[in-house]
């Protein structure tokens, strides 16, 4: 399993910050447009700003964990190419689509139901990670899922890296709930598609959130992408209404970036990482003078 250089962080390292001690960064879902976040961060380490604090929601939580462990931006492209790509959902799960099927002949249980197999996802995340634990991390880090029973938002900042990861990308008729802690929880993006609110729970002094809208399906011809289309319906509307509220509520510590994409970028459209991770570079860049800005009144 790879592992960061002597222990220590590659990408978002304070030592020689001009701002240690001030950002945290947030990454929401987005599934493959998560490797924006990449370029962010490029961003930021040429501008001599670090990073103290990383939040990962769904697809988010795999690269931003990658962040905080301190894997270099050329390690993090290599494996987000190979944690996203399609394979990773494409063993269908049988039973689960009998289930839905007929439920009464097969049964019905919400910890089993799925339409597709993990096993791929498993063991790609197992060969990352393998044991670490999230507190682990050398930069902080939390991640996010939602809890089935209320829809609450759940923050994960300790215990198995690899078990909090698979919470929050539960995408619901995809993958498997997964009970943590006596609650069965599932994708991260149904609670908050951007949890901003967690950077400011452990006191952030400026929160660089870096959010994407889900894409819409073309085409519609199976079930998989009839609740993929659903999940981007939900997930675009509770995102801009709570980008609304915390530009209301705290617009002077939020910087918020959405790369906007001229491609258009399927949800495993791998073979795109590297355009992705330029055009969040390129937003990050042109959000700098304001970032520059927020960390001076920060400072002053």
């Amino acid at each position: 399993m790879p592992q960061p250089h002597n222990g220590k962080p590659h990408m978002s390292t304070n030592t020689n910050a001009t701002t240690a001690g001030d950002v945290s960064l947030v990454i929401g879902s987005g599934s493959v447009k998560c490797a924006a976040a990449i370029g962010v961060v490029k961003a930021l380490n040429a501008e001599g700003i670090g990073i103290d604090r990383v939040v990962g929601c769904s697809a988010g939580a795999v690269i931003g964990s990658l962040v905080a462990m301190g894997f270099s931006a050329e390690k993090v492209q290599q494996i987000s190419v190979h944690m996203m790509g399609q394979e990773v959902t494409s063993q269908r799960n049988l039973m689960g689509r009998l289930q839905a099927l007929a439920p009464r002949l097969f049964g019905f249980s919400l910890d089993k139901f799925a339409l597709t197999d993990d096993k791929t996802l498993m063991s790609r995340l197992h060969q990352y990670f393998g044991k670490m634990k999230i507190e682990d991390a050398p930069i902080p880090l939390h991640i996010t899922a939602t809890d089935f029973s209320n829809g609450d938002l759940v923050e994960m900042s300790s215990g198995n890296l690899v078990e909090a990861i698979r919470a929050s990308i539960a995408l619901p008729y995809i993958f498997t709930p997964v009970r943590r802690e006596g609650k069965l929880l599932i994708d991260g993006y149904l609670s908050d598609p951007l949890p901003v609110s967690v950077a400011m729970k452990h006191g952030a002094g400026v929160i660089v959130a870096v959010g994407f809208e889900s894409v819409y399906q073309e085409k519609i011809a199976s079930v998989d992408r009839y609740a993929f289309q659903l999940s981007s319906i939900l997930s675009n509307n509770l995102l801009k209404s709570r980008l609304a509220f915390h530009s209301i509520a705290h617009h002077s510590e939020v910087l918020t970036i959405i790369p906007e994409f001229k491609q258009r970028i399927r949800l495993f459209d791998t073979a795109k990482i590297p355009y992705i991770i330029d055009e969040g570079e390129r937003a990050a860049v042109e959000q700098m003078p304001y970032l520059r800005q927020l960390l001076g009144e920060q400072h002053g």
